[in-house]
């Protein structure tokens, strides 16, 4: 495993509240700048075969208009497809949205994630952690893959106590983007963050324990 405290902070992330079509919307962001092409990222991220080695199995109809689902996790339809700089899919329904863009830079690949629902369904932006947790452990899975690093099954590893010790570290700071956001109370962040360490965290719960060395 990674050193934790920089793995985390490799990625930057906000959440907000605005306007959209019918009412308001929370918006949840995270992006990471990978040193590689944004050629071989794009492929990453939609190539059957490479998604499935370090986020999870994927099947459908991959193209703009076709469905997909992802094993264990949330289905949906692919809105957009523009090779190879962005990508934009409903996300478990269809006011659940997923935008995904890749833009090359010096540092290589920035790869920035936005997660949309309404604010009916998110109830504030503490709804943020409720995915963001879940969001960071891909950034950081496609970080490890782009790497060369081999995960057998990715679905155990982003379970494994190592990876629950960074869900640990993501929560906070999850928790931290939301309460300077203003999106929501500290009561909302508090019962959120209590939801997220419940979901991403069940082995610590009890009591969290030092990582291993390594």
């Amino acid at each position: 495993m990674r050193d934790i405290l920089l793995e985390v902070a490799a990625a930057a992330r906000s959440v907000s509240r605005r306007a959209a079509e019918g009412g308001e919307e929370v918006a949840v962001t995270v992006r990471r700048t990978y040193p590689a092409s944004v050629e071989d990222v794009w492929d990453a991220l939609t190539d059957p075969e490479r998604l499935g080695r370090w986020f999870a199995p994927v099947s459908g109809d991959l193209r703009a208009g076709g469905t997909f689902q992802v094993e264990g996790n949330a289905g949906g339809e692919i809105r957009r497809c523009e090779p190879p700089s962005r990508l934009t899919v409903t996300w478990g329904g269809e006011v659940s949205v997923v935008d995904v863009r890749l833009t090359a830079d010096a540092g290589g690949t920035t790869f920035s994630l936005e997660h949309t629902v309404p604010l009916e369904i998110a109830g504030s932006g503490a709804g943020g952690l409720y995915v963001g947790p879940g969001w960071d452990a891909a950034v950081l899975g496609l970080a490890g893959f782009l790497a060369g690093e081999v995960v057998d099954d990715p679905v155990a590893w982003e379970n494994a106590p190592e990876m629950q010790h960074y869900h640990e570290r993501s929560i906070d700071a999850w928790a931290e983007v939301v309460a300077v956001s203003g999106t929501a109370t500290a009561e909302g962040v508090a019962v959120a963050t209590e939801v997220a360490r419940a979901q991403f965290t069940p082995d610590l719960v009890a009591g969290p324990t030092e990582p291993s060395a390594g």
